[in-house]
Formats: structure tokens, C-alpha cells, sequence
């Protein structure tokens, strides 16, 4: 059975006859952010894209292709933005690709922070009427273990803050494009900023 293109309204499928109009077809990609980003731009219902979901090169720009080589590849990071089939009152004006190193970073799925306790007590040493049985050489050897361990959490922590940092102003700054690009109410990106600023104002 031919590939069909998974857009509202288009009638393209994969045959001969598409082949020689120059119509590509390009799977949903794997990169959870991106493939988020896509089946917004298609506005359709409880849409859940599988693996052989494919769309055709009549919903991208011409910039949004790399033809270098053999194959037609879309380039990294792009969003399907032509929907011509579209009823009108889904028509907004299309979503522009931002190549900037921001936008890329925003579809990257946002990494585990690492967890670290807020702070580390050493277990007091508990000393028998025997003193004469420490030995001083494994005391030592202890204190300078535990010292090294704090100084790990205490970098770890740092990391864990700069990377929530990081993906904070990342998230904002995807709200702001998909605000822009009217993917998203406005109702709905006032609650999701609201949100976000709250998060900011928790503890670390």
C-alpha cells in the first residue's frame, strides 16, 4: 500500500508520479522536543504520530531542505509550516524556523538534574574508653575521604543549578516563539509564563 501523507486535507502519496514531481516524504522525527513541535504545527485532534508517519515536502519551505547530497534531508531543527488544505479558521501565517542557538537547544529533551542533598553531615565518630585503639592514619584517611566526597556534591550541585538555569530561560524563550507564531492562545501562554515565573521563585 503507498506512504500517505499524514497532513490534514493532502492527497500526496508515495508513487511514481510524486517521484517524478519531486515530492519527498519525511518521517516524524525521533528527538521528543521536535516531534512535539511537529504535531503541534498540525493542529488535528488527540494526533499521536507513529513511526511510520511520514509528511511530505509540500508543508516546508524551500529553506528548510538540504539537497547536497543524493538524498533530500531536511535540515536540523525545522517545523512543517504549509498547510494549504488547512480550514480557514486554523490559517495562521506560517511558523519561521529559527536557526539561532537557542531555539536549537530548546527542542533538546531537558536532562535528569542530578540530585543532591542539600547538605551532607559527617556521622560523629564514637569513641570507646579504649582511645589507644584508633589508629591516627586511618582517621586521617577518613577525614580527607569525606572532605573529597563533599567537595563532589558541592560541584554536582553547582552543575545542577547552572543546568536548571540553563532550561529555564531555554523554556521561556520557547513559550516567547510559539506565543509568537500563534501555536499557542493567549490565555494559554499567560497560564504557562505564570508557571514558569513560579518556578523561579522556589527555592533551589
Amino acid at each position: 500500500m503507498p506512504v500517505s501523507c499524514s497532513a490534514y486535507g493532502c492527497k500526496n502519496r508515495r508513487t511514481s508520479l510524486s517521484r517524478r514531481r519531486g515530492i519527498t516524504f519525511h518521517q516524524f522525527p525521533k528527538n521528543p522536543g521536535l516531534r512535539k513541535a511537529w504535531v503541534a504545527a498540525f493542529r488535528r485532534l488527540d494526533f499521536k504520530p507513529s513511526n511510520k508517519t511520514v509528511l511530505c515536502s509540500d508543508h516546508f519551505t524551500e529553506a528548510d531542505f538540504d539537497r547536497t547530497g543524493q538524498t533530500v534531508r531536511l535540515r536540523e531543527g525545522v517545523i512543517p509550516s504549509i498547510f494549504a488544505s488547512f480550514p480557514n479558521h486554523l490559517k495562521k501565517r506560517p511558523v519561521k524556523t529559527r536557526s539561532s542557538r537557542t531555539s536549537s537547544r530548546a527542542l533538546e529533551p531537558i536532562p535528569d538534574l542530578v540530585h543532591v542533598p542539600k547538605c551532607t553531615v559527617l556521622p560523629k565518630p564514637s569513641f570507646s574508653d579504649h582511645h589507644y585503639a584508633l589508629d591516627p592514619d586511618q582517621v586521617k584517611k577518613k577525614l580527607f575521604e569525606a572532605q573529597a566526597r563533599i567537595e563532589e556534591l558541592q560541584r554536582q550541585l553547582r552543575n545542577a543549578k547552572d543546568r536548571e538555569r540553563r532550561q529555564k530561560l531555554i523554556l521561556r524563550s520557547l513559550l516567547e516563539q510559539l506565543q509568537h507564531t500563534g501555536m499557542v492562545s493567549e490565555e494559554m501562554y499567560n497560564q504557562l509564563r505564570q508557571d514558569s515565573e513560579c518556578w523561579e521563585d522556589e527555592p533551589s
